[in-house]
């Protein structure tokens, strides 16, 4: 069953958001009776198969920030698989998660449509505990974008995994738009863009969780085929400033990417950096200013998107188009979200640059050599 905290700012938010999304998307909710819109994510382009496990980890040394109790966290693990025969292709958000987000949606996007989609049919490529294939192989931590949950980072990191490399998709409970937990389903405690306290917790506890993630990977089932001295970092926006912290911060990363996420929270650190790190940006996103300024004199690798906005690192870069087709989302919507241009151009480009700087930086027998364990 849905668990809810009690009556809050957003649940208010929430009902009037949804009551104006009900006046604004009215041909979309009479489309809705037509049937729902049928989604797709590309498929990976490597030459394994993926498949996929799902882990709830509990963190019995801290408090959650957003609620009482400890903290815990979801993650994924995407790897390439011996054989996906006789295993089911996972579903993008459990059937719980994709009804909290239906409610959620327009919430969290403004854009997106308030009904006419079904968010639980949207299948990934990632086969359900198929064999892993035999070898040990590059880590890669993922922390999604503010206010998303892990599983909208899908198409990256499986083609990612179909190349030969272990992803861990990392949720972060709280601020993440919904998380079903053995505990019970966890809404997002956001209404809007954080301020900057919410979002320095938001940050810190992303480092954190993403460091005990890191900490209980050789007690998984599939620590046989992770080589831990070989672990890179990558985010979409808030996730992106925390990959950055994280790599800044923990001497076991190698290399991280930065997908279009600020670094102005902590200067000093983010200036002390001397590992490997990729940056990449859209011409669309609002704040490129602030973001420009906050990237001034890294010593790092920059890689521009035209015609696209914020979310094309996001599943949102196939799944807004298509809904956008469905007549479900404006072509307005759709520039906000992710933008204008070729979605499949972009993800070609984000796929090729991430997997070939990790590939480069995190290589078998390249300059990286275990670095020493930063202090916790």
């Amino acid at each position: 069953m849905t668990k809810h905290p009690a009556p809050s700012r957003r649940t208010v938010a929430k009902g009037a958001l949804l009551g104006a999304a009900a006046v604004l998307f009215g041909p979309s909710v009479a489309r809705a009776a037509e049937g729902a819109a049928a989604l797709r994510l590309p498929a990976p382009t490597g030459p394994h198969p993926v498949g996929l496990r799902t882990f709830a980890l509990t963190d019995t040394s801290r408090n959650d920030p957003w609620q009482p109790g400890v903290r815990e966290v979801m993650i994924s693990v995407l790897h390439p698989a011996r054989t996906v025969r006789g295993f089911p292709r996972a579903p993008q958000l459990t059937p719980a998660e994709a009804r909290e987000f239906a409610d959620l949606a327009p919430l969290v996007h403004p854009g997106l449509p308030a009904a006419g989609v079904d968010w639980g049919a949207v299948l990934t490529h990632g086969h359900v505990n198929a064999p892993p294939l035999p070898g040990r192989r590059p880590v890669l931590l993922y922390s999604p974008g503010g206010g998303d949950s892990r599983t909208l980072g899908t198409t990256l990191a499986e083609d990612l995994a179909s190349h030969g490399r272990v992803v861990v998709l990392v949720d972060h409970p709280g601020d993440a738009s919904q998380v079903e937990l053995p505990s019970g389903m966890r809404g997002t405690v956001l209404t809007g863009p954080p301020d900057p306290a919410t979002f320095r917790t938001m940050i810190d506890t992303r480092v954190v969780d993403l460091r005990f993630v890191l900490d209980r990977l050789g007690d998984l089932p599939l620590a046989p085929v992770m080589d831990l001295d070989r672990i890179g970092v990558y985010g979409h926006s808030a996730g992106g400033t925390a990959a950055v912290h994280a790599l800044a911060s923990d001497g076991r990363i190698a290399a991280g990417v930065d997908l279009e996420g600020f670094l102005d929270l902590d200067p000093e650190l983010v200036a002390g950096l001397d590992r490997p790190l990729l940056l990449f940006r859209t011409d669309g996103f609002d704040e490129a200013a602030r973001l420009e300024r906050s990237w001034s004199g890294l010593p790092a690798r920059r890689v521009l998107l035209p015609d696209a906005n914020h979310w094309i690192f996001s599943d949102y870069a196939h799944l807004v188009p298509q809904l956008q087709a469905a007549g479900l989302v404006t072509a307005g919507a759709r520039a906000a979200l992710v933008g204008a241009g070729d979605p499949a151009a972009a993800t070609a480009v984000v796929r090729n640059g991430v997997r070939s700087f990790f590939a480069r930086h995190l290589a078998a027998h390249g300059p990286v050599a275990r670095p020493r364990r930063s202090p916790q």
